[in-house]
């Protein structure tokens, strides 16, 4: 019988351990990965392997066992999860379209039984902003796939990253710090849930260190099993690009006087970014996304869903965040590949 249908632990054949021990990921060096990847190895409950291209550059953390591997060689990303318990997919959006499911087809052969998908983003059950974003369609087919080769997903909805796209350029959240300018789409009011990059690794880290599957059937507690096939929410802030604004202000000891600022239309940006990733140009891709997020009427707001208590997920301090992303804008800058995504 399928353990994925047995419902509690007692049920399980001998020698079962209720845990998750055993964790791949695709993108352990990558903006998300790498913080779930730090988050997973501090709980000291789970062996972390990293599945890498064999010409990656990316430097991983002391601790992580490394699986090289070669996308069109799946026999060489099944051994890599051979006895894996979870696997997390992170990977660029310029991706090649193929590549998830060149992964979860290899994890169905190698018999993982739970993936979390490369989906962390906005909720999964806002299917218009979905399709107006054009993420939806993709991430729902990733799901599906996973289900329909028997195994179990868990995908997080966490809004979008507030340090990486504070740092990530006046296509995101409207800051170019080098010009010291700020975009206002419409008033700047509209609020959005957000999640820190770290809150997001806490959050993947606390998930996969819950017990798999309750005891018995009087057993209440919280358990990995009850995430499945579902998403777990979280968030860290909700603000508007003012409330970011008057964060970088405190932050970085300017006053209002010292930036440019403007204002823009958040269905006019839609629309062009729309028209640019029609043409071909992905540049355009981050300036509709962020720009439909920031819709008034129909913001990405989904801290009415957020499970952060329930998580035990800690409180954050919105300066501590932002100082966080002006660290990365450097970084950013220098990885020219992610930002013309």
């Amino acid at each position: 019988m399928n353990r994925n249908m047995l419902r509690y632990a007692r049920g399980q054949p001998a020698g079962f351990k209720n845990v998750i021990e055993r964790v791949a990921i695709v993108g352990a060096g990558g903006t998300i990965g790498s913080h779930i990847t730090a988050a997973l190895l501090q709980t000291g409950k789970h062996s972390v392997k990293a599945l890498t291209r064999k010409d990656s550059s990316n430097k991983l953390p002391d601790g992580v066992q490394v699986a090289s591997i070669d996308y069109n060689d799946q026999a060489s990303i099944v051994a890599a999860l051979k006895g894996q318990q979870f696997f997390i997919i992170s990977m660029a959006p310029t991706a090649p379209r193929d590549t998830h499911s060149k992964l979860v087809q290899a994890a169905a052969k190698a018999g993982v039984p739970y993936v979390m998908p490369n989906s962390y983003a906005g909720d999964i059950d806002s299917n218009k902003l979905g399709v107006d974003t054009l993420l939806g369609p993709v991430a729902k087919a990733n799901r599906d796939e996973i289900e329909m080769l028997g195994m179990q997903w868990i995908s997080v909805c966490c809004g979008f990253w507030y340090d990486y796209s504070l740092a990530g350029g006046e296509s995101r959240f409207g800051f170019d710090f080098d010009k010291r300018s700020l975009t206002l789409y419409d008033d700047g009011n509209t609020k959005n849930s957000t999640s820190t990059l770290s809150q997001v690794g806490r959050a993947v880290a606390k998930l996969l260190s819950l017990k798999e599957f309750p005891d018995g059937e009087n057993d209440k507690s919280l358990t990995l099993s009850g995430f499945f096939n579902k998403a777990v929410y979280l968030k860290s802030f909700v603000v508007s690009q003012n409330d970011m604004f008057e964060s970088v202000k405190r932050v970085t000891g300017t006053s209002e006087a010292d930036w440019t600022i403007t204002h823009e239309s958040t269905m006019k940006r839609y629309e062009e970014g729309l028209a640019q990733v029609k043409a071909g140009n992905m540049a355009g891709f981050s300036k509709l996304l962020y720009a439909r997020s920031f819709y008034p009427d129909e913001p990405a707001d989904l801290s009415a869903k957020a499970q952060n208590e329930l998580l035990e997920l800690p409180n954050e301090s919105l300066d501590e965040a932002t100082k966080a992303g002006l660290d990365l804008v450097k970084v950013l800058q220098q990885r020219a590949e992610r930002m013309a995504a």
